[in-house]
């Protein structure tokens, strides 16, 4: 519930209302038809998303709802050194089931349909809960990064996702005034998804900035999930996942300037229907043995989706939201989901030796944090590792 005794300041109703306003002139562009069992027609005809249960095993905002929503706020943000990490995740929970039932006042008035608040923990407070638990370990450096002091790691993550974009600096500053002089934030970043491109089984990815489909590989069945994306233990953490975010620029005039056949070699796929230059369907896996009459291989040796492949790096599955941004720069917000850091790091450093997509993007921010396991009012947000 709302914090009685802090009332946000004049400045930060008004960088609210600004970020409101400027949000409404592009909300109409903003792409979130309606899907099945995602949105329900309102009376005037126009599409009401439908909501999004913020308890359960599992926090929302992952697998639910699909296929995500076109708009995401990430703040990152750091504990202050006297704060008691278990009270403030406590309170952030009691704040977002508010928030996403539509009771908080410091929503303005604005519905939350399909509101959802992803909640991770940076590796220094997991430490303080126990070294050797998953979540516990920093990022390492890799190649084309230009990331300032601010930008790399954190405490904190809220992922704030909706249909609509009103609601992402709203939720963001109930959640940081129900936090309080308890946090500081770092950075964040606005981002949205293309447009949605259906690949089966009621499965569906997003067309990135560079225009090539986006997030067709990963773990979508239940049994993938279980396998490669939820944690099963220890007990503290079961439920949750392993987040990493980068933020990256993109030279958008060098890859435009290549030729379609260019730009489908250092994907390994073809832009407009998203199938693998060796052939198939969409949802097909690469043939990466697959070669020419004259011996070359129908997928290069640099394309992304063989230097990314699980497969030949040695890994399981990542579950993949690439957004795309504006500011500060054109380019994309990479976040990935995994129950194990190796899958990412393994992956990067693969790709890192010789992917052809990499030539083209500087990453400026980057972080991890522990997805903390879903919560109810039995079980507050974060208690199982500051109860």
């Amino acid at each position: 519930m709302p914090r009685a005794d802090r009332r946000p300041s004049r400045r930060t109703f008004l960088d609210v209302t600004g970020t409101m306003v400027a949000a409404g002139l592009t909300a109409g562009c903003t792409s979130d038809s309606a899907q099945p069992g995602r949105n329900a027609p309102s009376a005037a005809g126009t599409p009401t998303p439908m909501p999004v249960p913020a308890t359960g095993r599992h926090q929302a905002g992952i697998t639910l709802p699909q296929p995500p929503q076109p708009n995401l706020l990430a703040v990152v943000a750091d504990l202050g050194a006297t704060a008691d990490a278990g009270p403030l995740l406590d309170e952030l929970g009691r704040t977002i089931r508010a928030l996403t039932a539509g009771d908080d006042p410091r929503l303005l008035g604005l519905p939350p349909g399909d509101l959802t608040v992803t909640v991770g923990v940076g590796p220094r407070l997991v430490r303080t809960a126990g070294a050797s638990l998953p979540g516990a370990t920093d990022l390492p450096r890799f190649s084309r990064e230009r990331i300032a002091a601010e930008a790399r790691g954190g405490d904190l993550l809220l992922q704030i996702c909706a249909g609509n974009a009103l609601l992402l600096s709203v939720a963001a500053a109930a959640l940081l005034d129900q936090a309080g002089d308890r946090v500081r934030e770092r950075w964040r970043q606005s981002a949205r998804r293309g447009t949605n491109v259906p690949f089966g089984g009621g499965l569906a990815a997003q067309r990135n900035t560079l225009g090539f489909i986006d997030g067709i590989v990963g773990p979508h069945t239940t049994a993938e999930q279980e396998r490669d994306l939820w944690l099963a233990g220890p007990p503290a953490v079961a439920g949750g996942t392993l987040a990493v975010l980068r933020r990256m620029e993109l030279d958008l005039p060098r890859f435009a300037a290549l030729s379609v056949a260019e730009q489908e070699a250092v994907f390994g796929r073809h832009r407009t229907s998203g199938v693998p230059l060796s052939g198939g369907t969409v949802a097909s896996t690469p043939e990466l043995g697959a070669k020419t009459a004259d011996g070359r291989y129908l997928v290069p040796a640099k394309a992304h989706v063989r230097r990314a492949n699980p497969t030949v790096v040695g890994t399981g599955l990542m579950l993949r939201r690439s957004y795309n941004t504006d500011e500060p720069a054109p380019g994309l917000l990479f976040i990935s989901f995994q129950n194990a850091l190796r899958t990412f790091t393994a992956t990067l450093t693969h790709m890192d030796a010789a992917d052809a997509l990499l030539e083209f993007t500087t990453t400026t921010a980057s972080a991890t944090f522990l997805i903390l396991p879903g919560f109810d009012r039995q079980h507050p947000l974060g208690s199982g590792l500051f109860g």
